[in-house]
């Protein structure tokens, strides 16, 4: 693709609301006429009966495969042969984003259509065309690009809202990231995962993510305690899935997510959600530009409100454990990894820095505005 083509991509049809789930069949009976579906036993127990019966009144065959946790080229392997077992046409995901990513990979190499349910609001996985496939031990090992995006994400928002919030929570770190790295990928004119520059579009939604989630995010999280469904539920279920998908993927990635990437190289924060592990990427990014330091402040602050890490102390780590900051920032700068999508040059050494420098400035920041101390994470608790 040349140097000046932008572009956009997007699911091919986005359904979201109270109820959706019972929809889920007459979506799929315009898509295919043998789904398989994907999902682990928690997730079954939660949603299945719902789906048997939506795909029943469709008078559509019912099939499921056991999802097995992490979504490695060996799992992704495995729902490749129980897709062709099932001479499915349609593979179906039900669950969080380690499920969709195994079965949109497993889906392309099957030369299928893919569909996604997402049972939680907790990353912006559901709408891409891309896979995060790690090892057996969870570390990153690679993206997985594929020639489209999902045919449906069907988002079902009571179900989501009957998840644990801490999921939702998660699913908020992910999307905030999306605005402060599309923001860095225009200003750089790097290609984003879509594989051209980023277009108006996908910049723009970036940003409509980031203020969805400054304006609704706390109450959304309050209401969603108490498993209830309001419209600021709606707005964050929608920003996190949709906005953020669709902006992560057409307005680019920059360092936040680089990051991300390198914390997982390290065992002490194995347990972590993804969008926790991204909200510390997306402050050391911030320390990164040398953005304002009220803008710093006030992320910390909001953040913190949500219920999310931003300290090294908060994801197993220590601003002088510079051994482990150093794993994390050789990983978070290899070759080819989204912070060389910055408008400037990253060194492992500048990653280092920003990481160790974020563990005062936050703890000083959240005291100043009597919000609580940091939390040690212990890895497997």
């Amino acid at each position: 693709m040349s140097n000046t083509v932008r572009t956009v991509i997007s699911p091919g049809r986005y359904v979201q609301g109270k109820g959706a789930i019972h929809t889920i069949g007459e979506y799929l009976a315009q898509l295919g006429s043998t789904p398989l579906f994907v999902a682990d036993d928690l997730v079954w127990g939660l949603v299945g009966h719902d789906i048997e019966a939506s795909l029943k009144s469709a008078s559509l065959p019912f099939q499921r495969e056991q999802f097995r946790g992490i979504p490695s080229a060996k799992e992704v392997e495995r729902l490749v042969t129980a897709i062709k077992d099932a001479k499915a046409d349609i593979v179906v995901a039900a669950g969080g984003g380690s499920t969709i990513d195994a079965v949109k990979a497993a889906g392309h190499l099957a030369g299928i259509r893919w569909a996604n349910v997402p049972t939680v609001a907790s990353t912006d996985a559901p709408c891409s065309a891309l896979s995060v496939i790690y090892t057996e031990d969870g570390e990153f090992e690679e993206y997985r690009f594929f020639p489209r995006n999902p045919d449906l994400v069907l988002v079902d928002s009571q179900v989501v809202a009957n998840a644990p919030v801490s999921l939702l929570v998660a699913g908020v770190g992910d999307a905030l990231a999306t605005w402060l790295e599309a923001r860095a990928t225009a200003r750089s004119g790097s290609k984003t995962m879509a594989g051209g520059l980023p277009t108006v579009t996908g910049t723009a939604l970036a940003e409509l993510s980031w203020q969805v989630l400054w304006d609704n995010a706390l109450p959304a999280i309050d209401a969603v305690r108490d498993h209830q469904v309001t419209p600021a539920v709606e707005k964050v279920i929608e920003a996190n899935t949709l906005l953020s998908g669709l902006g992560f993927e057409s307005g680019g990635l920059a360092a936040a997510h680089a990051i991300h990437n390198g914390l997982t190289a390290v065992g002490a924060t194995h347990g972590l959600a993804h969008g926790q592990k991204v909200n510390i990427g997306s402050v050391t990014q911030l320390v990164l530009e040398g953005a304002p330091t009220s803008d710093i402040r006030e992320f910390i602050e909001f953040t913190t409100r949500v219920g999310l890490p931003n300290t090294l102390t908060e994801v197993g780590l220590r601003a002088d454990d510079l051994d482990s900051l150093r794993i994390v920032a050789a990983a978070a700068t290899v070759p080819g990894e989204t912070i060389h999508s910055m408008p400037f040059d990253v060194a492992s050494d500048d990653v280092v820095s920003a990481l160790a420098s974020i563990e005062r400035f936050a703890v000083q920041v959240r005291a100043d505005a009597g919000l609580p101390a940091p939390v040690p994470y212990v890895a497997g608790h």
